[in-house]
């Protein structure tokens, strides 16, 4: 029996799928708890350069938790426990990689929440995002509340979380939730050159340049470049430095081992 995620490397590209197409790859707890193994596992391939997740089926990216695991909690102290530790979709956000959402059809509550702990985002045209938790009295609790803000700014994300309304892609794209918007038939291509970017690339300095940026965006101006200078350092010890200087110079392709 296939899990409720699936992993497929290809090409040093980690193919992330949420398996679920039935239920429109709603979130439960074997979700969960997979998804989370899996982003780690892709994580710690050296041969993976990035992770793509994306949806099976052709309905949706993930419609959101699964409500039939919407049941009380047995008292407070067990209301606690289940949410003590690390949120599932920090396996996502703390993965040193890049990480991209391939988004069609809905991605509504813990589905953009999955997205937002994503680096970037390419979305089809006939994409619906939106955080519904308030309509169900509760509110988005894998990040939604504090990713969302930080990626389109107060206002879109005050409204997209207090109201629980769908977007389309258009305004997702216009917002800045998503970096691209492509044609139905044409989601696979944009991701894959996406993945041929990343291909190109040096995995150390693209590993130290998504941490610059990530570790300067809550620091002042002065202690985020003292950071980018100390990784800036760093790379110029490595090994894929010298072959990157030496492929310029000899007009080839380099062959990047990330050391």
């Amino acid at each position: 029996m296939a899990g409720t995620v699936l992993l497929d490397v290809q090409a040093g590209i980690a193919l992330i799928t949420l398996n679920r197409p039935e239920a429109r790859n709603a979130i439960d707890a074997a979700m969960r708890r997979e998804l989370t193994e899996t982003v780690r596992t892709a994580a710690d391939d050296p041969s993976v350069r990035a992770l793509v997740l994306r949806g099976a089926g052709e309905r949706a990216f993930c419609a959101g938790a699964d409500i039939k695991e919407f049941v009380p909690p047995h008292s407070l102290v067990d209301a606690r426990e289940e949410r003590t530790g690390p949120k599932w979709t920090d396996a996502i956000a703390a993965c040193r990689k890049p990480t991209v959402a391939a988004v069609h059809g809905y991605c509504l509550g813990g589905g953009l929440e999955i997205a937002l702990a994503c680096d970037l985002r390419v979305a089809t045209e006939g994409a619906v995002f939106g955080l519904p938790e308030v309509r169900r009295a509760i509110l988005p609790g894998a990040g939604g509340t504090q990713r969302l803000p930080r990626l389109v700014g107060l206002g879109p994300a005050l409204r997209m979380i207090l109201t629980g309304e769908h977007i389309d892609a258009a305004e997702a794209l216009r917002i800045g939730l998503v970096g691209e918007v492509v044609a139905t038939g044409s989601l696979e291509d944009a991701v894959q050159r996406l993945a041929e970017a990343f291909r190109r690339v040096g995995p150390r300095a693209v590993a130290y340049a998504k941490e610059a940026v990530l570790r300067g965006a809550d620091l002042p101006l002065s202690e985020g470049l003292r950071v980018e200078g100390e990784l800036s350092t760093l790379l110029t010890t490595t090994q894929d430095r010298v072959e990157g200087a030496a492929a310029f110079k000899e007009r080839r392709d380099p062959v990047y081992t990330g050391q």
